[in-house]
């Protein structure tokens, strides 16, 4: 199922594209939230800790991988957008090979270092033996994570956004039936989050193989599946740049919760709280992100660089508009938000005055996101390389850890990191947009 995005009305494109697009981030986010939400309904702080220690760090892991894909979706995209279908299945088959391999690794590397990963995470005491029990059964469950997700990458770089969300509806609404009866009937606190989420990644990627087998929605042989030497550097060259920024960021996130983990239990939960929210809220932005990089993917393999220009104009100014109201609504109803994910006192009101200065962040990364997806798509993706660990050096990381030996008694001074960090990373996306616009580069 190929879509040229290229043709037709590019708003009309945009939100056909972005709407399933962004209900399968929803989808997908509410796997996380759901664990956090139904644990905390039935158990303490520290079984809320170790669900949301043990889920920053898989989310690090599959976004680094889903990252890597990016380099297949562009590649897809850029075939799709010449018409140009043979490149278009050895680019699919090789990226099977490729992702299949790395699940291997990865869930031998993972198992034989959870426990060190554990304690690099400066777990708290109480939380340290759920932390361990959840990554162990995530960890089992990587090479259904990989599956799924890179079967996702590969529709969308086809121009289908819609075929991914019936999937990811299958896999979360298994997700929470399996939670209650793991974590509400049998009590398996973070045990049973991370079982009901491996199976039901696992119930999706099933269903989705059975499909596309039976509809044959993706057409490939087996000699697609033979390593292309200039296909795989081509995957590479984009995805690998990309991957690394977002482990860069991923790590971050981590360094930050480590700083939080140090000052106590209630922190580390409430910090925990908040990052789930506002990955919710980070749907719009990552949302329109994804759809810049498709439809400029493909507008490059057509030569297009006007529609290219006008794709990251209207999305990024949805994404910003998206994050502004956000911004000022959450000023208001951040300590309700946060009640439903638990009853503690301490932990609400910390939250509250985390995601008081946190959310603006949502407004800031609506533009550089698109920023990012546009530099990625248009075979630049050192930039957005740069502009990440610029930011997280300068100013996300430092900025939290001195709000927390400064400020000990809030949380507002260390959510201001974020935003102030997208600031920078807009400047400097700004000036390489200025200066390739004026060689006609981009």
């Amino acid at each position: 199922m190929t879509k040229d995005l290229t043709q037709g009305n590019l708003i009309k494109n945009i939100i056909t594209f972005s709407l399933p697009f962004l209900l399968s981030y929803f989808l997908q986010t509410l796997y996380g939230m759901t664990d956090l939400f139904i644990v905390g309904q039935y158990n303490g702080a520290s079984s809320i800790s170790g669900v949301s220690i043990g889920s920053q760090f898989m989310h690090m892991v599959t976004v680094m991988l889903v990252s890597l894909s990016l380099g297949s979706v562009v590649m897809i995209g850029r075939y799709v957008g010449s018409h140009n279908e043979k490149q278009v299945n050895t680019v699919i088959g090789n990226s099977i090979t490729l992702f299949s391999f790395l699940s291997l690794i990865l869930l031998i590397a993972l198992l034989c270092c959870r426990a060190m990963i554990t304690t690099l995470m400066n777990t708290p005491i109480e939380a340290i033996q759920e932390t361990e029990n959840y990554l162990t059964i995530c960890f089992l469950g990587i090479p259904f994570i990989i599956a799924y997700n890179v079967v996702s990458s590969i529709f969308r770089g086809l121009g289908d956004s819609k075929t991914p969300m019936y999937f990811i509806f299958i896999a979360c609404l298994s997700n929470i039936v399996l939670d209650y009866v793991f974590v509400g009937f049998f009590h398996m606190h973070a045990t049973g989050a991370a079982l009901a989420t491996v199976i039901a990644q696992a119930v999706s990627v099933v269903i989705s193989l059975l499909a596309i087998k039976s509809k044959k929605l993706i057409h490939i042989h087996k000699t697609d599946l033979k390593i292309q030497q200039e296909t795989l550097q081509n995957i590479l060259k984009i995805g690998v740049p990309v991957s690394l920024q977002d482990g860069f960021i991923q790590v971050s996130f981590l360094i930050i919760t480590i700083i939080a983990n140090s000052r106590g239990v209630e922190v580390s939960a409430a910090v925990g709280v908040v990052e789930k929210i506002i990955s919710f809220l980070f749907l719009v932005p990552s949302a329109m992100m994804s759809t810049v990089s498709t439809i400029v993917s493909q507008a490059i393999g057509a030569n297009n660089k006007p529609l290219a220009r006008k794709t990251l104009s209207i999305c990024s100014s949805i994404a910003f508009t998206f994050g502004i109201v956000i911004a000022i609504c959450f000023q208001f109803i951040s300590q309700n938000v946060l009640s439903l994910f638990t009853n503690d006192a301490t932990v609400i009101s910390l939250g509250t005055s985390y995601m008081h200065s946190y959310v603006f962040d949502c407004a800031i990364a609506g533009i550089h996101f698109c920023l990012s997806g546009f530099f990625v798509a248009s075979g630049y993706p050192f930039i957005s390389f740069l502009n990440n660990v610029i930011s997280i050096i300068i100013c996300r990381v430092p900025g939290a850890y001195l709000a927390s030996i400064y400020y000990p008694d809030t949380l507002f001074p260390m959510g201001l990191a974020a935003p102030m960090g997208g600031i920078i990373q807009i400047l400097i996306c700004v000036f390489f947009f200025i200066r390739y616009r004026k060689q006609d580069r981009i």
